[in-house]
């Protein structure tokens, strides 16, 4: 094939379902801004398969699943999208699996997958939570329908490979290393997709790890539970576990199931752990010392729910307007708990209207009017829902065991599985559909943070505690918790001995007189747990200085990249994510002072907090709505730019590691 001289070069620097829903938009809107006889040469650079990328990639455990129901998932705009692009529906996750009857071959043709996951697209219902090897197929297959629909003066190109450095050239394009190869690739723009990344252990880790050495134990740092080596860890050893979330739930699967156990469902629907003998003893505990909220299992029952209502742009506008320093709990959580409320009371009062004592409208005008703290406000509530467990309480939901301890490890074990059994009975029980009204607000508010972000009104302890501390937490807490079938076989687990509850506000410690770790809780006073393993089960966070992806580290190191530093005069806050203009993406530059001319970055290492992995359709969700601005932009600067040589393009298709589509 020969570069001809009218050729504009694009970079994308990762290949998962972010660089993918890039290129979605790229096809949408090629048509309206990519004219004429100029033709776009798209590079692809990622060492895993385009479509799924590292983390949905297919060859990972195939006990590992998504907590979201195969309906909540999409990668296509829908009638609610905000975008200047066209819409171009598609199907859902569930919607796609559908297609795949006894005997179809399923929309298009057969996905690159094996035969069980094809007897699971088959079967999939809509509130099933899926595999994530289904999903990989899901992205695999989204990933050729793009390549499909994109217009033939559009040529995509995948490199196995990694991408190491991205560099000014003299004549103002970008180029860009990749491992195992000599010539770099000639850009006009690049964007970074690379999603979540790992990070090297802080001190923290690395003082336990060198006292794992020092006595021949295990330690763990914070690490993708997938890619984990769990080998080392030995039948029936103790392991101390920090961290109650998803990641603590993939662990629990690989070192139960995944090593060779089964559950057995009992006449009145219980489960009980039948043990290969090869599982570990697994001691768990975090800051709340529960597990997440299980994922609801049900739709709304009531109307579409009108959001956002108090916490939209329109109030974002005039906190911003106020010119005064915000503290996130007592200028913003109001608003953002109104909300919440509103979504909960709304679907309650639609749905449920036997549970509640006043009409809707009257609790609605006089709802308008409180502040959600407020003794007004407090009093309505009372007075319309009489059942208190049909009233929202955040505060009683963040912290369940604040101010409980337990005299004996047994009493807290009681009382632990009995809040995890009625959890998720809650959360598998159409009646309390309140709960998703109140998840689906959630997930509005989280959509709006990042303009109050972005103009910095935040002071820098509220920016540290509140926002990527408190919120962050909350958020996942609530809204990022394990489908329920995983926390009826945790309980199982714990009836079987092979999982013990430590409590809250876990601290742990080091023995050096018998080599292990300790952990203790004020939970159940008084006890310490010694392990012989400790696993930090959570996911690394954004770290620029720690980061283990090459092109990020040479970018920070040569001051391409500028780290997000939020300062006043009373603290500093370095959140460790990479700082991007708020709509566009663009990478600000530090060494020039503000945005790079042809540098965009998108997804989990950027400032910008509202990415969720996947949109839920009809959401209006933020991924979309950036995407398909950049992808706007891309075509417009490069349709415009000045044509890249052939000298530029980088190698001719010999060099290319592989080539997918055009």
């Amino acid at each position: 094939m020969s570069n001809a001289p009218s050729t504009a070069v694009l970079v994308i620097v990762g290949a998962g379902p972010r660089a993918t829903g890039l290129l979605e938009r790229i096809a949408a809107n090629a048509p309206e801004l990519w004219g004429g006889d100029r033709k776009l040469l798209i590079h692809l650079v990622d060492p895993h398969p385009p479509g799924p990328g590292r983390i949905w990639r297919h060859g990972q455990s195939p006990l590992l699943r998504m907590n979201s129901m195969a309906e909540d998932v999409t990668m296509f705009t829908d009638e609610t999208c905000a975008i200047d692009g066209p819409v171009r529906p598609g199907p859902s996750l569930a919607e796609w699996a559908a297609s795949f009857s006894e005997g179809s071959q399923g929309p298009g043709h057969a996905p690159h997958a094996d035969p069980d996951v094809l007897a699971e697209l088959r079967t999939l219902a809509g509130t099933d939570f899926p595999t994530r090897r289904a999903q990989s197929a899901y992205l695999d297959w989204v990933f050729r329908r793009v390549l499909a629909e994109l217009p033939s003066s559009v040529t995509v190109e995948w490199h196995r490979a990694t991408a190491t450095a991205v560099t000014d050239a003299p004549d103002g394009r970008q180029h860009v290393r990749l491992s195992g190869r000599t010539a770099p690739l000639g850009a006009d723009r690049v964007v970074l997709a690379q999603g979540h990344l790992d990070s090297a252990p802080a001190v923290e880790h690395r003082a336990r790890a060198a006292f794992a050495r020092r006595h021949g134990r295990f330690h763990l740092p914070p690490s993708f539970s997938a890619d984990a080596d769990l080998s080392a860890l030995r039948p029936g050893e103790h392991v101390v576990l920090r961290g109650f979330g998803l990641a603590f739930i993939d662990l629990m699967v690989l070192l139960t199931e995944g090593r060779g156990g089964t559950y057995r469902t009992e006449s009145d629907g219980t489960l009980t752990y039948l043990p290969s003998g090869r599982e570990p003893v697994l001691h768990v505990g975090s800051r709340r010392g529960v597990p997440y909220h299980s994922k609801t299992r049900y739709r709304l029952l009531g109307p579409r729910l009108p959001l956002p209502r108090y916490f939209g742009p329109g109030a974002v506008d005039t906190l911003v307007a106020a010119g005064r320093p915000l503290d996130l709990r007592r200028d913003v959580w109001p608003l953002m708990a109104k909300e919440i409320g509103f979504g909960h009371y709304h679907e309650l009062f639609h749905a449920h209207p036997g549970r509640t004592a006043l009409p809707w409208p009257e609790f609605l005008t006089a709802y308008d009017r409180f502040g959600w703290y407020s003794d007004e406000m407090a009093a309505l509530i009372t007075r319309a829902v009489p059942d208190p467990a049909d009233r929202l309480d955040f505060e009683a939901l963040d912290h369940p065991l604040r101010g409980l301890a337990f005299a004996t490890p047994e009493a807290f074990r009681s009382h632990l599985r009995d809040h995890i059994a009625r959890d998720v009975a809650r959360r598998e029980d159409a009646a309390h559909s309140a709960d998703l009204g109140a998840f689906l607000a959630l997930l509005s508010v989280y959509g709006q943070l990042p303009r109050l972000v972005a103009a910095g009104r935040l002071t820098a302890r509220s920016a540290a505690d509140d926002l990527d501390g408190w919120w962050h937490g909350f958020f996942s807490f609530l809204a990022s918790g394990p489908p329920g079938f995983r926390l009826r076989q945790l309980l199982a687990l714990s009836e079987a001995g092979l999982v013990h509850f430590l409590g809250a506000d876990l601290r742990i410690g080091t023995d050096e007189t018998t080599g292990t770790f300790t952990a203790t809780s004020p939970t159940v006073p008084g006890r310490t747990v010694h392990a012989t393993a400790l696993v930090e089960a959570y996911l690394p966070g954004p770290n620029l200085d720690r980061t283990q992806d090459p092109l990020l580290r040479h970018l920070h190191r040569e001051g391409t990249l500028t780290e997000e530093v939020i300062a006043d005069s009373t603290h500093t806050h370095r959140s460790g994510r990479l700082r991007v203009t708020p709509s566009g993406g663009r990478v600000i530059d530090a060494g020039l002072g503000g945005p790079h001319p042809r540098l965009i970055a998108l997804g989990a290492p950027t400032d910008s907090r509202a990415q969720a992995a996947f949109a839920r359709p009809r959401t209006n969700a933020p991924s979309f709505r950036q995407n398909d601005a950049v992808a706007r932009t891309l075509l417009r600067s490069l349709n415009a730019g000045p044509p890249s040589g052939p000298k530029d393009h980088g190698g001719s298709p010999v060099d290319l590691e592989a080539r997918v589509g055009g």
